[in-house]
């Protein structure tokens, strides 16, 4: 055989020996450094090599990819990792690549694959459900928040809304697609507690993006006022990268209330749903605003199907070629149900109210800003210290070097936040008893 020509009995080894590594690496997480970047830039230029003219045994590489290349990084799989907007990594995600990847099926057309590309649209469904949409609606699985935040505007755009109303808060990949699709953006103002005012939206028609959740202080938008004050005259955007999926909890229908009402949402199932990075989905209230904007036909392909049931990716967004992506959300949801999600979810929304209450209550605590879902930033400032930046940032390092929680901020309004982020399905109630017991002594000697 060719070399490139795998037989069953090469697989099954890489197999065995892949999972020989991973499996302990799964065991061990709870144990493991939170975050280990020491390193990092000796073992980039280590990396910086020629290609290879003749092959290296796979054993070799694979202790070099387990043991070297994949922790010198953030343990972003840990459950101490808060930091970001996590994602936790569902290895049930993986198993599904593995066998779209094997398989090699081509899904940008239905004809081709449409067993897996019906996976896909039942996902889409499920989810164009948990948010309030009807049977119109639709979507597709995109490799995050950015390409499905392009995709909307596009969308929108050949609609005739040509102007971007947002906040200062909003994610940045918002000013990047609204670059790429050459559409100005106009900032509006927030009240007090960091949220989009309704009444401040200028009249030219254009995409209002609504945060459910924004990635620095977490805080949500009022979802039904800027519904009410888009309706004729703005096509209505939330972004739900963060905090859309907790719509399958019943705080989270409260907090996001009204998100049935937007012309688009966007989801990150590799935040909300906990599955591997590269998982994002765009939800659309009226399915054909996508094939207005991105249907395209050429000979050499297959004859497009139309109507409710089956669908062409290729023709509800910019890629044709592109992953097998439904099978990873479809086997963990059909193994577990959507209801071992919602308690998981409903965990976050504890830990986190739990964790912002013990917070505020150390010594010279300011909240900035509460779990309106599961994210909440602080500042340390205590009476008469000269620099409350510059100690917020040393507690956050102080916290970090112990190795249990691993912490981030932001800058909001010229002032340094501290950001606790619980949204890894690993994430329990042992690792917010650590984080406290951490920041209070980090707070008590910021200096180590």
């Amino acid at each position: 055989m060719h070399p490139l020509e795998l037989s069953g009995a090469d697989l099954r080894d890489m197999l065995r020996r892949t999972a020989d590594k991973l499996a302990p690496f799964l065991d061990s997480l709870p144990q493991q450094p939170v975050s280990n970047t020491e390193g990092g830039r000796k073992l980039a230029r280590r990396l910086m090599e020629p290609c290879p003219e003749t092959g290296v045994p796979f054993s070799r590489l694979l202790a070099q990819i387990t043991d070297q290349i994949v922790p010198t990084s953030l343990n972003t799989a840990s459950p101490g990792y808060l930091a970001f907007i996590p994602g936790g990594g569902l290895p049930h995600a993986a198993v599904a690549d593995l066998i779209t990847g094997v398989t090699n099926r081509f899904t940008g057309i239905w004809m081709p694959a449409p067993g897996l590309v019906q996976t896909e649209i039942a996902v889409l469904r499920w989810m164009c459900g948990w948010v309030g949409y009807g049977s119109e609606a639709g979507g597709t699985l995109t490799s995050g928040g950015s390409l499905a935040t392009l995709s909307a505007f596009v969308a929108a755009r050949e609609r005739g809304f040509r102007r971007v109303y947002t906040t200062e808060l909003v994610h940045h990949c918002a000013a990047k697609a609204a670059r790429i699709a050459d559409m100005p953006v106009t900032i509006v103002p927030m009240d007090s507690e960091h949220r989009m005012r309704p009444d401040a939206i200028g009249d030219e028609p254009g995409v209002v993006i609504a945060s459910a959740g924004t990635t620095a202080l977490g805080n949500v938008d009022p979802i039904a006022e800027l519904a009410d004050s888009c309706e004729g005259r703005h096509w209505f955007h939330v972004d739900g990268a963060y905090g859309g999926c907790f719509v399958l909890t019943e705080r989270g229908r409260r907090a996001l209330a009204g998100i049935e009402r937007a012309d688009s949402i966007l989801l990150d199932p590799h935040k909300g749903l906990f599955l591997p990075y590269g998982t994002g989905a765009l939800l659309v209230k009226d399915r054909s605003a996508l094939r207005e904007a991105f249907r395209s036909e050429a000979s050499y392909l297959p004859d497009p199907v139309d109507g409710d049931d089956f669908w062409d990716f290729t023709d509800l967004g910019p890629e044709l070629s592109r992953p097998t992506r439904g099978l990873r959300l479809w086997l963990p949801l059909k193994m577990h149900g959507v209801g071992a999600f919602r308690d998981a979810l409903d965990e976050k929304l504890d830990l986190a109210e739990d964790a912002a209450r013990r917070v505020a209550a150390l010594p010279h605590v300011r909240m900035v800003a509460g779990p309106d879902l599961s994210l909440f930033a602080f500042r340390i400032e205590p009476p008469g210290h000269p620099d409350h930046d510059g100690l917020t940032r040393r507690v956050l390092a102080r916290v970090n070097q112990k190795q249990r929680v691993f912490l981030t901020g932001a800058t909001v309004g010229g002032a340094f936040v501290g950001r606790v982020c619980v949204l890894s399905f690993r994430t329990h109630q042992d690792r917010i008893d650590a984080l406290v017991a951490d920041l209070a002594e980090a707070i008590a000697d910021p200096r180590g």
